[in-house]
């Protein structure tokens, strides 16, 4: 693979291996987010009173067709988070009820369902999958014997925040469907990692960040809601969006899409996004990510002697993955020398007792910055 490193505007002192935390937006794209600022603040009240109730369909359907699914049930929110709280709000969960989980959700979003199970005295359980995971049977099964009669909600990750392990929803959705359970997928390292049709995966609600691996600017996100669900949402703002009688846009989108001033160049540019993408044959760009990551993974493991947590394989990770570290290793002093000595950004995260390093591999990643993180943790291991 050809680095696109100069299609971007990273730090060229810095290796970069931590495109999952934020992302990194290419030049181009860049370029039309500053662009859609400007035609903003060049005649406010036109651009955000008038022209933003058709720039803003004209982008989601550009969206809606990669993401595989229909214009009006999704809608632009401003990241993973934000869409999440949406739904966790909006859903009506009492004493009695649960939310199931796992172990390897994302800590913002524990926070959000234990601060709303404290307040309305449901249940939010975290189950623990047994690592090393084995297989996708293995782990469906293991994951839906913790259902129990009281299960209301069954929240997952698509891709795991601290593991960057890709979860087998599909199969879990469908059984939720038959069973009558709400399911709400975190897609947040989803969108543009690996391809996605929301349609056919058949949750009630999926979250994704755009500006992660879709490489659209920061502050876009998406909330998608099966049309047999969207009358459960309740906007987290009220605005004008409520009692809108809009026939171009389905109440659902009227409602999260108008709340208030804000600047929506972010959600215009996600099409040029797209299209970049589109134009750099971004499956081959992933295939070689992969490739990268896998190289990674196996090199961290043969200098660790550790097991891996999931099998090396693309179906269990894509660009982003992690290995483990011994247990003797100092988090915080080997995150600081790789960033300050070496020039390496790239996280060492701590899930259940376990010391990881989380590699993201882009397209403007190299073999040299691969090479260049193992030689360093060769030395400060």
């Amino acid at each position: 693979m050809q680095s696109l490193r100069s299609e971007f505007l990273l730090d060229p002192d810095i290796i970069f291996l931590n495109h999952g935390s934020f992302g990194a937006t290419p030049r181009p794209v860049f370029e039309s987010y500053q662009r859609w600022q400007r035609v903003l603040e060049r005649e406010p009240v036109d651009f955000l009173g008038r022209k933003a109730t058709e720039l803003l369909p004209e982008s989601r359907t550009v969206l809606a067709d990669y993401l595989g699914a229909q214009v009006d049930n999704l809608v632009y929110v401003t990241n993973a988070t934000t869409g999440i709280n949406i739904v966790a709000h909006s859903i009506d969960l009492n004493p009695g009820d649960e939310v199931l989980s796992t172990d390897h959700e994302y800590g913002a979003m524990d926070r959000t369902w234990r601060f709303l199970s404290r307040k309305r005295g449901f249940k939010y359980v975290n189950y623990t999958i047994s690592i090393p995971v084995t297989s996708q049977d293995e782990f469906v099964k293991q994951f839906w014997a913790q259902v129990t009669p009281a299960t209301r909600v069954i929240y997952l990750s698509h891709i795991t925040s601290p593991t960057a392990m890709i979860l087998p929803i599909e199969a879990i959705t469908q059984r939720a469907r038959e069973a009558g359970i709400l399911t709400v997928i975190d897609g947040a390292h989803a969108p543009g990692q690996i391809p996605l049709s929301l349609d056919a995966i058949g949750a009630d609600f999926y979250v994704g960040n755009l500006h992660k691996w879709l490489c659209a600017p920061k502050g876009s996100a998406f909330l998608y809601a099966r049309p047999e669900v969207q009358a459960l949402i309740e906007p987290l703002i009220i605005g004008w969006g409520v009692e809108n009688e809009n026939p171009a846009s389905s109440n659902f989108v009227n409602m999260l899409e108008m709340n208030g001033t804000r600047d929506i160049a972010a959600f215009l540019a996600v099409a040029d996004a797209v299209r970049f993408l589109k134009e750099h044959d971004w499956p081959s760009v992933r295939a070689s990510c992969h490739q990268l990551a896998q190289k990674t993974r196996q090199e961290i493991m043969r200098l660790s002697g550790l097991p891996a947590l999931y099998p090396d394989s693309p179906a269990w990770y894509a660009q982003m993955g992690t290995a483990p570290l011994p247990a003797e290793t100092e988090v915080s002093s080997l995150s600081q020398r790789l960033f300050h000595e070496f020039h390496i950004e790239i996280p060492i995260p701590i899930w259940a007792g376990h010391k990881l390093v989380r590699f993201s591999l882009q397209a403007y990643n190299s073999e040299e910055d691969v090479d260049q993180l193992i030689r360093a943790l060769k030395q400060l291991i």
